[in-house]
């Protein structure tokens, strides 16, 4: 069964189920990582400013009171492009479907073309809470008060 580090050493079991027989087990590439590597099981080309479902060849089973994130891997965007459109991905405790990422090659020019076995995105297994939602006429104030898209500044030209 493999195991998830976390930064105090323990870990949370994740059963997962290979759904293809080449595809490797998420694994973490370096000590302190805190996401482990999904791969695609498919061929595939994204034209510019394309999209596409790729599989991934793993199902989960978390605990309750646990969710995976898919994130993005840096270097694909950094180098080509590419993301992940609803990034990040949830997995939630009880879904126990195949994981598929839905990347977009950002690029206006070049395609981007991945090999089955290579790393599309990163998985992350973190602890959630769950919330009970009060409804209230007022809410308390704030600081920040109803302030929302760029409302804390951070670009320059906005400060013009």
């Amino acid at each position: 069964m493999p195991q998830t580090d976390l930064p105090d050493g323990t870990t949370v079991d994740v059963l997962i189920r290979l759904l293809d027989d080449a595809a490797p087990v998420p694994a973490y590439a370096h000590p302190g990582d805190a996401g482990a590597d999904l791969v695609t099981t498919v061929d595939v080309e994204i034209p510019p400013q394309g999209r596409v479902v790729v599989p991934t060849g793993v199902a989960i089973a978390l605990p309750d009171g646990y969710a995976a994130f898919v994130h993005p891997r840096s270097g694909l965007a950094a180098r080509h492009g590419l993301t992940i459109v609803n990034a990040p991905g949830t997995v939630d405790a009880g879904y126990r479907g195949e994981i598929k990422v839905t990347l977009l090659n950002t690029d206006v020019a070049e395609p981007v073309r991945l090999q089955r076995g290579d790393r599309v995105a990163q998985l992350v297994i973190q602890r959630v809470e769950r919330a009970r939602f009060l409804r209230a006429e007022t809410l308390p104030g704030s600081h920040r008060g109803e302030g929302g898209f760029g409302s804390s500044g951070g670009w320059a030209a906005a400060q013009a």
